[in-house]
């Protein structure tokens, strides 16, 4: 994907002075890549796509193409995996809240549910005893990682509730036991090995080995070296995470049979690198001795705060050389702040083309002060629409005048 000032042009014309840019390829090759890495250390693997962090449907389409499962936490993105032709033995759902209602249609239509609360497991107990319906269900496991950390997700391995909700599971008639499921935030690699080990410490305390153990998300993905740079940890690569924890369950299964399947639930680690946020200079002025570029773009459209984006400027014509220039959103927030201290040439009308944007930018983009943007995919011999830019009308038609 070459971005020039000829492409920029062309997709001006077509699509307006803002827009993302899918890269579909780059999906589909981390995504083989990954499993890859992991697959070759503890064979019986796969994953989950994190939804939540980008769930453009081409991404989820192809996910579920190349066999894997997907992650959802709500409704709405149990519909989207379905609409996008998953069949409900491939989705998982995880997520504290979970309608009734649509969670009874999902379990009994054949998806797997992820228990998350002792209410939970109570309902879909009663859920079970009134069908003649096998139910897949699974338990969200929360125990200490040493990350600091004491997440609100699962249930405490050491808890009254959790040996509760395990005893429902394995005893109720109709309910499948499918897997166990833990998830840890931080992406630091030093927290693999304990989430592998605690899981595995787990199978072995309780003399259940159910079909699948899904060992969560929170890895880092590829990105360029300069916002590497700006980590105070070093990024570790796909290799470096499946040696730390796909080893621990390749030991502790070797010989055995009743080996499970082995899962992970990455988000950005996969997507991370696939888009760019094409955004265009409008103004630049001189405030107090201080240069700032009004971009029409914004830090809500690449999600990341507090650092320096990887950031190229595509000339669109002369412009003059400036120093420490911050590039600045659309947006009247004074924080909103694409890039800063920029020094260089730059000029009214140049394109800020922003790298490893594919995370929680796009659908975490609120409705504030503009719709949000089109989505392109240029990967192949055509530009293919991904998401048409949002208008006046998407926004307010829910509204009552």
């Amino acid at each position: 994907m070459v971005i020039n000032s000829t492409v920029i042009e062309g997709l001006r014309k077509e699509y307006g002075e803002a827009f993302y840019l899918l890269d579909s390829d780059q999906f589909r090759t981390n995504f083989l890549e990954l499993k890859e890495a992991f697959s070759s250390i503890y064979p019986k693997f796969n994953i989950a796509y994190s939804y939540k962090t980008n769930y453009t449907p081409k991404f989820c389409k192809i996910v579920n193409e190349l066999g894997g499962y997907a992650e959802v936490v709500s409704e709405m993105e149990m519909e989207l995996a379905l609409r996008c032709g998953v069949e409900h033995s491939r989705i998982i759902w995880n997520g504290p809240i979970k309608d009734k209602e649509r969670m009874s249609e999902f379990l009994l239509a054949g998806g797997t549910v992820n228990i998350d609360s002792v209410s939970e497991a109570e309902y879909i107990k009663e859920l079970a005893r009134a069908t003649d319906k096998v139910l897949s269900v699974g338990i969200r496991c929360n125990y200490d990682v040493a990350d600091g950390v004491v997440s609100r997700f699962g249930f405490d391995v050491d808890g009254e509730d959790f040996k509760k909700v395990l005893e429902i599971v394995t005893t109720t008639p109709n309910l499948h036991f499918i897997n166990f499921q833990c998830h840890f935030a931080k992406r630091q690699i030093e927290y693999w090995p304990a989430r592998a080990k605690g899981m595995v410490e787990l199978l072995d305390r309780v003399g259940v080995i159910p079909e699948r153990v899904d060992i969560g998300g929170g890895l880092f993905g590829k990105m360029a070296d300069s916002l590497k740079a700006q980590f105070t940890s070093e990024i570790p690569d796909y290799k470096e995470y499946a040696e730390a924890a796909a080893t621990v369950f390749a030991d502790y299964f070797k010989g055995k049979d009743n080996a499970p399947e082995l899962i992970i639930e990455p988000g950005s680690a996969v997507v991370g690198d696939c888009m760019k946020f094409v955004g265009t200079v409008k103004t630049i002025k001189n405030v107090r001795g201080k240069y700032f570029a009004s971009v029409l773009g914004s830090q809500k459209n690449i999600s990341m705060t507090g650092i320096n984006p990887p950031m190229e400027v595509v000339h669109m014509s002369a412009g003059e050389e400036y120093e420490e220039v911050d590039l600045v959103g659309f947006t009247c927030i004074e924080g909103d702040v694409l890039y800063n201290n920029y020094t260089g040439e730059l000029a009214v009308g140049d394109a800020i083309v922003i790298s490893n944007c594919g995370s929680y930018s796009l659908v975490m983009k609120p409705p504030f002060i503009l719709p949000n943007f089109p989505v392109l995919d240029i990967c192949g011999e055509v530009v293919e629409v991904i998401k048409r830019a949002e208008t006046f009308d998407d926004i307010f038609h829910t509204f009552n005048y």
